[in-house]
């Protein structure tokens, strides 16, 4: 009697979905540094909380990716996506780490460039979202309004910067300095995963 053959099909998870559940939470969080900003309470934890839950998510896709027989784009540009949203939650959660060492409290320079930071955190989940889909416009078309948002944050920060030349407390200037800083750099690794969604959708063209 021969034996009988198995035959296994190759494993297919749903990376993308992964990655959108990332970008959601993603969005949570910097809706939360946003309401940090304008002095929510709990706001600080709730940003906390969003990034473990996203390492959690980052873990669960670095690891589907290794099983992944195809994936709908580059498991390159996947992981890139993956880790470039990672940045911008890491360097959020650790403007307010930083604010409340320095015991620097949040001013309206800073909620605005939270408020650009959160804008531009919702259009990079819908260029997420869009990925994979027949019209690559749509992915490409919210990357570049993800991207166009972020010149909001660039006058709001060169007004706060320019401002600080005005004060007197030297403690506060330099604690200050620090945080717009922060999320200045924030809004460079956003612009970086709105490129990288351009990127990976030429790759596919």
């Amino acid at each position: 009697m021969k034996p009988m053959r198995r035959w296994f099909l190759p494993s297919t998870p749903d990376v993308l979905g992964l990655l959108r559940e990332q970008v959601a939470i993603t969005v949570e969080g910097m809706d939360a540094l946003h309401a940090w900003a304008n002095g929510t309470t709990g706001a600080a934890q709730r940003l906390g909380e969003c990034e473990h839950r996203a390492d959690q998510s980052k873990r669960d896709l670095r690891a589907a990716l290794t099983v992944a027989f195809t994936t709908p784009l580059e498991p390159e540009d996947i992981f890139e996506l993956s880790r470039g949203l990672d940045r911008v939650l890491n360097n959020a959660k650790n403007a307010v780490q930083e604010a409340e060492v320095m015991q620097s409290l949040p001013d309206s320079a800073i909620a605005e460039m939270t408020a650009e930071l959160a804008e531009g955190t919702r259009h990079l989940a819908e260029a997420v979202a869009a990925l994979g889909r027949p019209d690559k416009r749509e992915a490409t078309e919210t990357a570049d309004r993800a991207a166009r948002t972020q010149s909001g944050l660039e006058h709001s920060y060169r007004r706060a910067m320019s401002a600080l030349v005005l004060a007197s407390d030297l403690r506060e200037i330099a604690a200050k300095r620090e945080l717009y800083r922060r999320l200045a750099r924030t809004s460079d690794d956003l612009r970086d995963v709105a490129e990288r969604v351009w990127y990976s959708v030429l790759k596919e063209s």
